[in-house]
């Protein structure tokens, strides 16, 4: 099983701060290093640091020699195609080969609204996410590209640096049954997904087996992975204590039982406040990880039985770097290849 770190970058990230995670992931073993792509906080207050993602990836390419990086996803909704797949080639370009290009649909009505940004029906954020990833596709191959779109165009379009991996791996996100698992079974490398627990899991699995029959495709061609949050301790008071790090970095999140929060759902922060007993309840039946390191080991393995290949860890409480440390000496050294 390979364990990586996920930023919710928008969480109040900085340069020092970005940096000094890097070299962690980088040094403690972990496999990889990813980002979320947002504008804003949307688990506390609104004017925390938040990172652009693209940029902050230069750094992750310096600061590292070893671990894949990318977004953990970038929305369609937010750049052209084309420019994804450029800054995509030379980042990967940039770190020797260890870029991965993850997108997803978008999904943040308040964010676009804050920005200015169009959000368009579910439908046409699906048909923009199928026609980016062909643009992306194609910018990334050998020949000139072209490409005539319903929302996207392309004419003998030619962009250099070349990436190094051929092809620049790509990672869909979501779980979408109609059409994001027909779009991962048609173009992906990696499927991510995450708020589920391994009986929907597998049913998913399923579903996207029955779409990549449908295109012609090998299931096992592709790749299974798991954003999981994650509640660790030696112990019941250690266990509390990162639980509670966690609730004061992100307490909308938590309060909404580890769902993603859009604007007009923050309420969810000034709800009458849970018993953590409830809410590490709630949070489990999401695919969040919790327990001591032994138990989240035997977690890890379940998943890994099930057929998932990568755990992306969301580090919410981003300056508890013990909490990653101890992940790294009690939990990596157990489940990695």
């Amino acid at each position: 099983m390979d364990l990586g770190v996920m930023i919710e970058g928008q969480e109040g990230l900085g340069w020092d701060l970005w940096r000094r995670i890097a070299r962690l992931t980088e040094d403690a073993g972990f496999e990889s290093l990813w980002r979320s792509d947002h504008f804003h906080s949307l688990m506390g207050a609104r004017d925390r640091d938040a990172l652009e993602t693209f940029i902050s990836f230069v750094v992750a390419a310096e600061e590292t020699e070893r671990v894949r990086f990318g977004p953990l996803v970038a929305s369609m909704t937010f750049r052209h195609p084309s420019l994804l797949a450029r800054m995509a080639a030379q980042l990967d370009q940039l770190s020797g080969g260890r870029f991965v290009l993850g997108v997803g649909a978008g999904w943040n009505v308040g964010e676009h609204e804050a920005f200015g940004l169009p959000f368009p029906s579910l439908r046409e954020r699906m048909d923009r996410l199928e026609e980016g990833v062909q643009v992306a596709l194609a910018l990334l191959g050998d020949e000139p590209a072209s490409f005539e779109g319903r929302y996207y165009r392309l004419h003998e379009a030619i962009s250099y640096p070349r990436p190094v991996q051929r092809p620049l791996p790509l990672l869909v996100g979501g779980r979408g049954e109609r059409r994001t698992l027909r779009i991962t079974a048609r173009y992906a490398q990696e499927w991510n997904f995450a708020g589920v627990d391994l009986d929907e899991y597998r049913r998913l699995t399923g579903v996207l087996a029955a779409h990549c029959a449908d295109v012609g495709r090998d299931p096992s061609e592709i790749r299974h992975s798991q954003m999981a949050g994650f509640v660790i301790g030696r112990d019941e008071a250690e266990l509390r204590a990162h639980f509670e790090r966690i609730a004061t970095q992100a307490p909308a999140l938590v309060q909404a039982g580890g769902r993603a929060i859009d604007a007009d759902q923050r309420q969810a922060a000034t709800r009458p406040r849970r018993s953590v007993e409830e809410i590490l309840a709630v949070l489990a039946t999401r695919g969040w990880l919790i327990g001591t390191p032994d138990a989240v080991v035997e977690q890890i393995g379940r998943l890994e039985e099930a057929g998932i290949s990568g755990v992306m860890l969301q580090h919410h409480a981003l300056t508890d770097f013990e909490t990653l440390e101890l992940v790294a000496s009690q939990v990596l050294p157990q489940v990695q290849r």
